[in-house]
């Protein structure tokens, strides 16, 4: 596939300033049965939790066909017509606080075509940098993935065996609530989170899609309660197979060597969703 006039959309930027309140992210702790919901002026939040703000805002009639917004503004319009997320690598310096304002920059650093199994693939990857003032607080970059139109071998997944030994396992049996709160709580209408015609006969998926970042921001979840005074410094992740939500799954991580945990988000079937690396102080 050719993407040379996509690369004129390298290195272009965007800038979003938001002030950090309360109500997303005691949502958040809500949706994640957190016991304590006092994210209140000055309290730090935990770390991925920053998708919550930020968030791009269009008018219902900018959507496309499939809930997002229509590309071409400041993500390149790839001419593929599913998008997912495909993973994330980040650093965190500091941790946002409730009640205090912050910048994202956002860049558009690459656009590359492959070729797969499942057809023609771009890739399109994204820096973002969470700042106020001078200090910066995250370091961000996002992949996302844009293939071509569902068919019975688009949506076939090599699936790989999740490992045996964990140092902690969390099971998670998600449901459509679960997915829409997300949802709400991103200003996310990408319709395979909660349109399930549209995923089952449009898109080729045996049910709802959990949202990727979900997942990510389980996985840190778990590893908070396993290790509740571990700070995040580092932390990476790539998509590897849908997790839909008829389908129980676990988070589960082993620390590797002091400080770094291999992280992982276990189908029911056995095969990894979600493989990550964290590393904490």
């Amino acid at each position: 596939m050719k993407t040379e006039n996509l690369q004129e959309w390298v290195g272009k930027t965007e800038e979003r300033n938001d002030l950090l309140t309360s109500f997303p992210a005691n949502a958040m702790a809500a949706t994640l049965n957190h016991e304590q919901l006092d994210y209140t002026e000055n309290k730090s939040l935990p770390p991925l939790w920053h998708w919550l703000y930020f968030l791009p805002i269009f008018k219902l009639s900018e959507a496309g066909y499939d809930g997002h917004a229509a590309l071409g503004d400041f993500l390149p319009p790839v001419q593929l017509p599913r998008r997912m997320w495909a993973g994330s690598r980040m650093e965190f310096f500091s941790p946002l606080q409730v009640g205090r304002e912050y910048k994202k920059t956002s860049k558009i650093k690459s656009v590359t075509a492959k070729s797969g199994s499942s057809g023609d693939l771009v890739f399109v990857t994204v820096s973002h940098e969470v700042s106020n003032g001078p200090a910066v607080f995250i370091n961000e970059e996002h992949d996302i993935v844009y293939r071509e139109k569902a068919t019975n071998s688009a949506v076939a997944t090599k699936l790989v065996e999740a490992p045996k030994d964990f140092d902690f396992s969390i099971d998670i049996n998600p449901d459509p609530v679960l997915l829409f709160r997300y949802s709400a709580l991103t200003f996310n209408g990408h319709r395979i989170h909660y349109d399930l015609p549209f995923c089952t006969e449009t898109e080729g998926y045996g049910g709802l899609i959990v949202h990727g970042p979900l997942l990510a921001t389980l996985l840190l979840d778990g590893l908070a309660s396993h290790k509740p005074d571990a700070v995040v410094q580092n932390f990476e992740f790539r998509a590897m197979a849908p997790v839909f939500d008829n389908m129980k799954f676990r988070v589960k991580g082993i620390e590797q060597q002091s400080g770094e945990y291999s992280l992982w988000i276990e189908r029911e079937d056995g095969s990894i969703a979600m493989n990550a690396k964290a590393k904490v102080k």
